[in-house]
């Protein structure tokens, strides 16, 4: 089994409190990883510390071997959505072609070629009849799926996904989880921060709890079970009984 993504003793640290402690991780090629814990767990850190986003005090991140350094023309990366500034003056299609400027370089434009492959892109998320529209006009399910869209463009092996599934409706839900399993059907990696535990078994393939420290991590069959979320989430998990 090829490994995508291999974390060794990933320590991160705010003002001397780890937010992450002593983690590791290995998530095979080719599957649908959710991670999950209660809020303050460390998932967004866990995310932003593989992409050298944040600082790690200690620890190593390897994609497909490499230090992502090394790796990041593998990498897609979903950011939180209300992390983003929608207020931005772009529409749909710019926000797209951003997801390629570190392919084209901040001075190159991109030309008939790029703009081909972001309108592609839009198209596989149902955003392309949407190209021109500015993003602040757009509905949260819609600005979502542009910046699936935009991970998209890049032509990623490996997707890392910060709830990607949060405060969308019914119909972008669907249209995501069906998105993401076309990527697992093309031996893509999709790693996602998820909060809905009831549809990890349904979604996901494999599963990390985490709360500070890695609780369990492997096949859902496996691992998501009521010990292992009770101990991730301090009991609290009694409506996930079945």
């Amino acid at each position: 089994m090829q490994v995508a993504i291999e974390v060794r003793d990933l320590t991160v640290a705010y003002r001397e409190r780890p937010v992450l402690w002593d983690v590791d991780l290995t998530v095979p090629s080719g599957v649908l990883m959710a991670i999950i814990g209660p809020n303050g767990a460390g998932k967004t850190t866990l995310i932003k510390a593989i992409l050298n986003l944040v600082p790690p005090s200690a620890g190593r991140v390897r994609i497909f071997g490499k230090p992502y350094a090394s790796a990041k023309s593998l990498v897609g990366y979903v950011p939180q959505r209300g992390s983003v500034d929608w207020d931005f003056p772009a529409n749909a299609l710019d926000v797209v072609l951003m997801g390629l400027y570190g392919q084209l370089g901040w001075v190159r434009r991109p030309g008939r070629a790029e703009r081909a492959r972001a309108l592609d892109a839009l198209e596989k998320v149902g955003m392309d009849h949407f190209a021109h529209r500015q993003i602040s006009q757009l509905s949260g399910g819609q600005q979502q799926r542009v910046f699936l869209a935009r991970a998209l463009v890049q032509g990623a092996t490996v997707y890392f996904m910060d709830e990607p599934l949060q405060g969308v409706d019914a119909t972008t839900e669907r249209a995501i989880i069906d998105l993401l399993r076309t990527l697992r059907s093309d031996g893509k990696t999709v790693v996602a921060v998820h909060h809905d535990l009831q549809t990890v078994p349904k979604y996901f393939d494999e599963v990390m709890l985490l709360n500070v420290r890695r609780i369990a991590c492997g096949p859902v069959d496996e691992v998501f079970t009521q010990e292992n979320l009770r101990v991730t989430y301090g009991g609290r998990v009694a409506f996930l009984e079945r």
